[in-house]
């Protein structure tokens, strides 16, 4: 049966503003949304039992609830599908830490799939088909660098300069949740501009809190300051530095202390996952 791997690109969020809360709860927010050339990596191979399977299990979410099965069995289930497909997954980005991993895998899923199936939805219809998986899944279906509005939704493509990054992760899980209910939560920053944009305004209005909730992560804010203007990522726990050169940024990582994940990785206006597709579209066929 066909097979196909592809990338399943991690994500900074360069800066994050919270300028209301909806009704129903959701906030509205502001941010540019940076893919990076590190991620995960995911293997489909199509088969005609209709199950979906996956491996290796992750531990502690149950198959059921996982974000890569539930976008496959979404998508089947949308196009009518009678194919099935036994999907590996070999993990990077680390869990629970901002870098946007859990939507990026359910959007590889939705992109990798409608190619193997050859189901022939457009990306708005999978982007559409994201959000019941995640705000963050559109972003990573589309591909792009983008700044973002809405509860993340809204995105304008944006061509960025495509830095260099160190991304440093404490050992602490982030409740987003328990982010995004604290009352101290700044929820009513000014709407701004694309083009008033600038590095130096960056800011992350989560971080405040998350500072004070977890130590682990101002211990690596702390630390980072030495070397770069670091930023956290989403609601954390992953921390951030920008550089201009590889160099720079390969230095500072072989400084980072042994009890963090550390990693470098580019910026990419264009996913590495989109860059994998086009190769395909040029002529070739899913392998198998």
């Amino acid at each position: 049966m066909p097979s196909v791997t592809l990338p399943s690109p991690a994500k900074l969020n360069l800066f994050l503003h919270i300028t209301g809360r909806r009704d129903n709860g959701y906030h509205e927010l502001q941010t540019i949304f940076q893919l990076l050339d590190y991620g995960d990596n995911l293997t489909f191979k199509s088969n005609s039992s209709g199950k979906i399977t996956i491996s290796p299990q992750i531990e502690g979410v149950a198959a059921e609830n996982n974000l890569i099965v539930r976008a496959a069995k979404l998508l089947q289930a949308e196009v009518g599908c009678s194919s099935g497909c036994d999907i590996f997954l070999e993990k990077k980005i680390p869990m629970g830490a901002g870098l946007g991993g859990g939507s990026s895998n359910a959007a590889t899923a939705l992109v990798g799939l409608n190619y193997l199936w050859q189901c022939g939805l457009e990306p708005d219809a999978l982007a559409q088909l994201g959000t019941a998986l995640g705000a963050d899944v559109p972003v990573f279906v589309h591909g792009n660098s983008a700044f973002a509005g809405g509860i993340g939704e809204l995105l304008t493509p944006l061509d960025i300069p495509e830095q260099w990054y160190l991304v440093i992760t404490p050992d602490v899980h982030i409740s987003t949740a328990e982010i995004f209910s604290n009352p101290q939560l700044t929820r009513n920053s000014p709407p701004i501009k694309i083009r008033a944009l600038s590095g130096e305004q960056y800011r992350n209005d989560c971080q405040s809190v998350v500072e004070k909730l977890y130590p682990a992560v101002k211990e690596v804010l702390d630390w980072a300051r030495d070397y770069s203007n670091p930023l956290m990522t989403g609601t954390g726990a992953s921390v951030f530095c920008s550089f201009d050169s590889q160099t720079k940024a390969k230095k500072a990582l072989n400084l980072v202390p042994k009890q963090w994940n550390a990693f470098i990785a580019r910026g990419e206006n264009r996913s590495s996952l989109h860059q994998q597709l086009g190769k395909f579209f040029t002529g070739a066929s899913p392998s198998g």
